[in-house]
């Protein structure tokens, strides 16, 4: 019984990391074509501050879920090689498409949108579903109420902040 529990625990966080990973390669791959194709000094520099604040919380998160996960070396050296790349990958596509890709034409602004929202949809759920619901369910946060509601507004907070940040970038 014990080892079945475990069996379903490892497949489950295999499961979590596998859609974690995808959402994060493709949201870094539209995030890195829409900087690669972008003329506008204006437009790029909210781009790079955005892309520095991904990058680091995404990796944080997927660096965890990597480990949790109990890949072998090889597995978690593609994982992290597939996250490491993807950006750069997106903005070299974006510089060999600026001649044919206008960002504003409505193919690309229905591609894009499409894009971003499936990978925005794949991170929301693994934040909300596979990250947070784990430590909100834990024994440490159902047993004090005050602790609930800090991690409650601190959620909110970072909500409120990435918001921000979308507005201004």
């Amino acid at each position: 019984m014990n080892d079945t529990h475990t069996h379903t625990v490892t497949l489950m966080a295999n499961f979590a990391c596998q859609v974690l990973e995808m959402g994060i390669v493709v949201h870094s791959v539209v995030i890195g074509l829409g900087m690669g194709a972008s003329q506008n000094v204006c437009t790029i520099r909210p781009l790079v501050a955005a892309l520095c604040f991904h990058q680091m919380f995404e990796g944080m998160g997927l660096g965890g879920c990597i480990l949790q996960a109990g890949y072998g070396g090889r597995t978690r050296s593609a994982l992290v090689f597939f996250f490491s790349t993807t950006t750069p990958f997106g903005i070299a596509l974006g510089l060999a498409l600026t001649r044919v890709y206008s960002d504003s034409s409505p193919t690309a602004l229905v591609v894009v949108g499409l894009l971003n929202a499936a990978s925005a949809g794949l991170l929301h759920y693994m934040a909300l579903v596979e990250l947070l619901a784990a430590d909100f369910m834990g024994p440490k946060l159902q047993g004090n109420v005050r602790l609930q509601l800090a991690a409650s507004l601190a959620i909110l907070l970072g909500a409120g902040g990435m918001s921000v940040m979308a507005k201004w970038a």
